[in-house]
């Protein structure tokens, strides 16, 4: 049965099929949409310093603006460290073989391409790169679905395919399935799908972000945004998928867990907006979390209480937090990166912001030098709630200090490989531009992001 309390339902927040903003959406491809909103002052600006932040070199998300050195170890390739490499290389030449020759040429980018970091959340269809699930054949979606499939658990596709029927229902709902649907989101590979070499793919739209970085059987899936508005569907063929509740359940059960004294230490705000804020901890549209689209060198710096100031039971709470934010990665390669949260779990922070009670909304932050986990209950978008309700979820990871995309590992890799060539120079040795051809029976050949060296023909 449908909650029907009248902070949770959230079809008492459906706004009229009438209202000129409903009538706009209804009557517009996801291309008239983006003119629309990009007409607005808001979203112009905001769009202006998502183009300067993209003009930063990638540095990673840090407490200070310095990034603390050599927490990703580069694994050595007798090391098996999880990640299911064979399956997700013959899922993702799937996806080639299905794509026609110009699908082939848009959905290749080079390994350290700049389009890893133009993925965003909101329905805002502005960064165009890869195939568009909606404009191409069923055959590539279901090639999309299997890797995605073949690249995480059967909790994280269960996750990331929910967000995607999400959307469908919630544009189904506001009569807007033209701009939200379970196909409107861009996928793209970056390098070329190797057992040994760097690669990856990216999928990108409405509260769905997720970029799976893999080198050998080291894997790494961030940054990951994954929300819902609502986060149950209550009626149709997808009736009883639901999101983000066993995150929101077990974060209750820890701050409950605390005593008020512990609860004051943690929770860094009590409610969740208002003058009380400084300016960088709040944002009209991204309201608390801190970890979104283009913040991929923001200074954030830890809130709330050391996890180790816990009692060991609140500390487990944390762990299975962490756990059921991380969940989305294959099993071996999760216990792989518990292993490296708990290396580092002195220096982890959790913090709270709002009440303490579900019916009106909180956030909470996981932040270490190698993972920050958050969750934020917003206000609506697409639905008229003013203020944040627990049926509109965000959550999002990230691997701060460099290792976003995988981007550390990839340097390592570039040095350890060039240190490891005949006659080789840095100074000689340069990023090949992406160039690729397709040579069928899944075999796809991609220079992208490899390094070549005047003194030999071709290295790879």
């Amino acid at each position: 049965m449908a909650d029907t309390h009248p902070s949770t339902n959230w079809r008492t927040y459906i706004p009229p099929a009438d209202a000129p903003r409903s009538v706009e959406l209804a009557n517009s491809t996801a291309y008239e949409w983006v003119a629309h909103r990009c007409a607005e002052p808001f979203i112009a600006g905001w769009k202006e310093s998502w183009d300067t932040l993209l003009q930063q070199p990638y540095k990673g998300i840090t407490i200070d603006g310095n990034v603390v050195p050599d927490l990703y170890r580069l694994a050595d390739e007798t090391e098996d460290h999880g990640a299911p490499v064979a399956a997700m290389v013959e899922a993702a030449n799937s996806v080639l073989a299905a794509a026609t020759a110009e699908e082939q040429r848009l959905l290749i980018k080079a390994v350290d391409a700049p389009e890893w970091r133009q993925w965003l959340n909101p329905e805002i269809y502005i960064y165009r790169h890869g195939v568009r699930l909606e404009e191409t054949s069923e055959d590539v979606v279901n090639t999309i679905h299997n890797l995605m499939r073949a690249s995480l658990s059967p909790t994280g596709y269960y996750k990331a395919s929910g967000c995607m029927k999400v959307n469908q229902f919630l544009g189904e709902a506001v009569n807007g399935a033209k701009v939200l649907n379970e196909r409107s989101y861009n996928f793209t590979l970056f390098g070329t799908p190797s057992i040994t070499e760097p690669w990856g793919w990216q999928i990108s739209g409405h509260h769905f972000d997720m970029n799976c970085f893999i080198l050998g059987t080291q894997m790494t899936i961030t940054p990951v945004f994954m929300g819902a508005e609502p986060n149950v569907i209550d009626e149709g063929p997808h009736k009883g998928t639901e999101l983000f509740t066993d995150q929101e359940q077990t974060a209750l059960k820890l701050i409950h867990s605390m005593d008020p004294d512990t609860r004051a230490r943690v929770r860094v705000y009590t409610k969740l907006s208002g003058p009380e804020y400084p300016s960088w901890r709040y944002h009209r549209a991204d309201q608390r979390h801190l970890c979104g689209a283009f913040q991929d060198n923001r200074v954030i710096p830890f809130e709330g209480v050391k996890v180790t100031t816990l009692s060991s039971t609140q500390q487990d709470l944390v762990r299975q937090l962490v756990v059921l934010s991380l969940n989305y990665l294959p099993e071996r390669a999760l216990t792989a990166k518990m292993d490296e949260i708990a290396a580092h779990w002195e220096e982890t922070h959790f913090s709270w912001i709002g009440t303490f009670e579900r019916e009106t909304g909180f956030y909470y932050k996981v932040h270490s030098p190698v993972i920050i986990v958050e969750f934020d209950h917003h206000s609506g978008v697409f639905l008229n709630n003013e203020d944040p309700l627990p049926f509109h979820i965000h959550t999002l990871v990230r691997t701060p200090n460099g290792n976003d995309y995988g981007r550390e590992w990839l340097r390592q890799h570039v040095a350890r490989r060039t240190a490891s060539w005949p006659m080789a120079n840095p100074a000689c040795c340069r990023l090949a531009p992406v160039s690729a051809e397709y040579e069928g029976n899944g075999r796809w050949e991609v220079m992208a992001g490899v390094n070549i060296c005047k003194f030999s023909n071709r290295h790879r």
